[in-house]
């Protein structure tokens, strides 16, 4: 037995508008959703953004008062030869770590195939993106180490004397930067093969129907599909390069005499060290850097848009 409501339902005729309660509820239910993580994005990205901007005019050392003192800190990065040291570690750190994203992509498409032992062989590919970065710094410190470490042991072997990659101002940041690039390949095949898992499986019967195999695959089947996962490989790993900071803090804090110093590192000694504690300078740093890569990022957002537009 069922009862009947006492108030029946109110049905609206085909091509009636919906009632003024229904159509405000549909309007407002997306900015509900979105409201709890935009408020956590102003309160934790946007504010501290602005913060920082404004502490870069600043001379502050983060307990007495603030002394304004206008464009006087980007004014002394103009002659401050540490800085540019640490920038153009920044760069050299963007150039060679968009080798993860070919690295990547190879990985993944070996990772690919419907082989025996394929899950082995993922497992230890993706072992290293699930470790941390400190405990990547501090298997590459004992990999490099003078006396005990594999790779002085095999250049001892090969030259009779061994290189102390890390005590080479020459080479120092060259060693970290290969530190890196272990868990952002890993990452970079992760994000390749959740795209290669989305292939159209008939684009690929009809080109090898057409005679395509091998590069031509690759390059005209396989990559056009695989321009949103390439997207996200180059924002990821561009962000990585320039907030490269505790492979750096672990292996070598900035050493040696400072050789081996990026923007991210640079700014927490003169704003958090003992050496520093100097905030308005530091934010300086950060306002510099969050420009670099605000540049970037900007760049492949505008890239993609017209590619998706087709203009």
């Amino acid at each position: 037995m069922t009862v009947s409501p006492a108030y029946p339902k109110v049905q609206t005729a085909p091509g009636q508008p919906a009632p003024r309660r229904r159509r405000l509820g549909r309007k407002l239910a997306p900015w509900l959703f979105l409201a709890p993580g935009a408020l956590m994005f102003l309160v934790y990205v946007i504010i501290p953004i602005v913060e920082s901007m404004w502490i870069s005019f600043y001379q502050w050392d983060g307990m007495s008062a603030k002394v304004w003192v206008g464009i006087s800190n980007y004014l002394e990065l103009l002659d401050d030869d540490a800085f540019y040291t640490s920038l153009k570690n920044n760069i050299i750190w963007l150039v060679l770590y968009m080798l993860a994203i070919p690295f990547g992509l190879l990985i993944a498409l070996f990772l690919n195939q419907s082989v025996r032992g394929i899950r082995l062989y993922k497992s230890l590919f993706f072992f290293p993106f699930v470790i941390s970065q400190v405990v990547v710094g501090l298997i590459f410190s004992w990999f490099y180490a003078p006396g005990f470490g594999l790779f002085f042991e095999l250049t001892k072997w090969l030259d009779g004397t061994g290189i102390a990659l890390l005590a080479n101002p020459n080479t120092v940041t060259y060693g970290i930067i290969a530190a890196g690039l272990w868990p952002q390949i890993a990452y970079c095949m992760i994000l390749y093969l959740t795209g290669l898992n989305s292939v159209a499986p008939d684009q690929i019967e009809a080109a090898r129907l057409d005679g395509a195999k091998g590069i031509k695959m690759l390059w005209y089947v396989v990559l056009p599909q695989l321009r949103p996962a390439t997207f996200i490989a180059l924002v990821v790993t561009v962000i990585g390069a320039l907030r490269s900071f505790d492979l750096v803090s672990i292996m070598t804090s900035g050493g040696p005499f400072g050789s081996s110093r990026v923007l991210s590192y640079y700014m927490y000694e003169q704003a958090l060290s003992e050496y520093g504690y100097r905030m308005g300078y530091g934010a300086a740093i950060a306002v510099v850097l969050f420009a670099i890569m605000m540049i970037f990022i900007s760049g492949f957002i505008w890239k993609m848009w017209r590619d998706e537009r087709g203009l």
